[in-house]
């Protein structure tokens, strides 16, 4: 009876095999690979991880060799930028002090050729130029100061003659006193006067 079993088990395998069609036998293959290719990869993932981590290591050094290149070069690349801009700058600064001195100077002249036909115009018209009336002003100045002084003087010379005249004025005085008495009588005689002719 095994023998029977048997024999319907290999008569159906080999009946199972005639019968597959070739599309079936190429997605076994296809399967079978895959299963094959992910064996290896498991046998080979630690080296490959170590061969990706050393590629990685030395890929750092590269990129941080390549860096400091760079940065070398740029440093040295805006050294020689900085440089020729302080130049420039330094000239256009040269340039721009050199223009500010002409045209200061120009202005000076227009300024000068200006103050010139003013004063030729005024002293046509007659009228008195800068120096003119500075001098007047320093003359009258030195008058004032005289005039002062001579206030000064008759101030003093005032004061002198009345400390003299108190002196004298004692004996002045005594007789102005009386005077006065004699004025009151004669106002009250002319009072009395009016009073009986407003009476009468």
């Amino acid at each position: 009876m095994a023998k029977k079993v048997l024999k319907k088990k290999v008569l159906r395998k080999s009946a199972t095999k005639k019968s597959a069609s070739p599309a079936v036998e190429s997605a076994r293959e296809i399967w079978l690979a895959g299963l094959g290719a992910f064996s290896v990869a498991q046998q080979e993932s630690g080296r490959i991880i170590e061969q990706g981590s050393k590629l990685f290591d030395k890929l750092v050094a590269e990129g941080s060799k390549i860096e400091t290149k760079t940065r070398k070069d740029v440093e040295g690349a805006v050294g020689d930028l900085r440089g020729g801009m302080e130049s420039r700058v330094g000239d256009i600064r040269q340039q721009a002090e050199a223009v500010r001195k002409q045209a200061t100077d120009n202005w000076d002249k227009l300024e000068k050729i200006f103050e010139d036909r003013v004063s030729k115009a005024l002293t046509s018209l007659g009228i008195p130029s800068k120096d003119d009336v500075a001098s007047l002003s320093a003359k009258v100045e030195k008058l004032s100061n005289q005039v002062n002084g001579l206030e000064g003087k008759v101030q003093a010379n005032k004061t002198l003659a009345k400390k003299a005249a108190a002196k004298k004025a004692p004996a002045k005085k005594a007789a102005a006193k009386k005077a006065p008495v004699k004025k009151a009588a004669a106002k009250k005689a002319s009072a009395k006067k009016k009073a009986s002719k407003k009476t009468s």
